[in-house]
């Protein structure tokens, strides 16, 4: 694996690459990797020729109440597992290698509409900052496909609206979510987490499989699911930020007829604040 931090450098090996007819996948992280990241470049290695990975911590992502400086980088241990699959390139720049002496300064992409509400009420400007920082890698890299989790279910809808809006040319292609045997979904935010904790966090999915089994047996009072599930996370010491019943496509409220659901769930336990999914249809 070739370790690149400019993205001139960057640039030049990709576009003989390119030209040479390889297909490039793109897996784009801010590394403290796991095995939900390995899940990401084992899919891009199974559909493309050559794999970037990306590991930059993007400041333009966190708001005025995170902190940014605690976020743990491990990026040592991070390259040992690329190396491990077998990864191409990892691109790693600096903050002034990729934005400047100011990032504050950096132009932003707003995309409207799904990146309100849920993780964007309650990280202001967070989406933003991803938009902005997938679309620099997009141009930078131009992959022909580019892999995200669908942990992160609203982002990833984002992330596919800014590249259909801007007619950016790549895939973007959504991996499912890898679970630890308790279904706890796994994130770098449950390193944050005791043993006991993470136990605790399990009870996010479980609501959601509960209460998507309750629609597909018929219930659409969508109000009080949502309500029972908040309190349930509520007793167990999991404080919700969202629990909400949507349509997939794009996030509004589930409707009585709805046949394509996404259930978004949010909640902090301890220092963590986890987000979770469950999408599924109904005839």
């Amino acid at each position: 694996m070739r370790t690149i931090t400019h993205q001139h450098e960057l640039r030049e090996v990709l576009r003989n690459i390119r030209d040479g007819g390889a297909a490039i996948g793109l897996v784009p992280t801010m590394g403290n990797l796991h095995a939900g990241h390995m899940e990401l470049v084992k899919t891009a290695k199974a559909n493309t020729d050559c794999i970037v990975c990306t590991i930059f911590v993007n400041p333009l992502q966190f708001g005025a109440d995170e902190d940014l400086t605690a976020y743990p980088r491990t990026l040592e241990a991070d390259k040992n597992k690329l190396i491990a699959l077998e990864v191409d390139f990892l691109f790693a720049p600096s903050v002034d290698a990729l934005f400047g002496s100011n990032p504050q300064q950096q132009s932003r992409i707003h995309v409207p509409g799904l990146s309100e509400g849920f993780c964007g009420s309650s990280r202001p400007g967070h989406f933003d900052g991803v938009a902005t920082v997938v679309n620099k890698l997009l141009n930078i890299v131009k992959p022909h496909q580019a892999f995200f989790g669908l942990k992160d279910y609203q982002q990833f809808l984002v992330i596919r609206k800014m590249v259909s809006d801007l007619a950016l040319d790549v895939e973007i292609v959504g991996v499912e979510t890898l679970r630890a045997e308790s279904g706890l979904a796994l994130s770098s935010r449950n390193n944050y987490l005791s043993e006991e904790q993470r136990q605790t966090a399990a009870l996010i999915y479980r609501c959601l499989v509960d209460t998507a089994a309750s629609i597909k047996a018929g219930d659409r009072n969508y109000h009080d699911l949502e309500a029972s599930a908040r309190n349930r996370l509520a007793g167990a010491d999991i404080r919700p930020d969202y629990f909400s019943i949507c349509n997939a496509i794009n996030l509004a409220a589930a409707v009585e007829d709805e046949s394509h659901f996404v259930i978004l769930a949010a909640g902090y336990i301890g220092p963590s604040r986890l987000i979770d999914n469950i999408r599924f249809e109904i005839s």
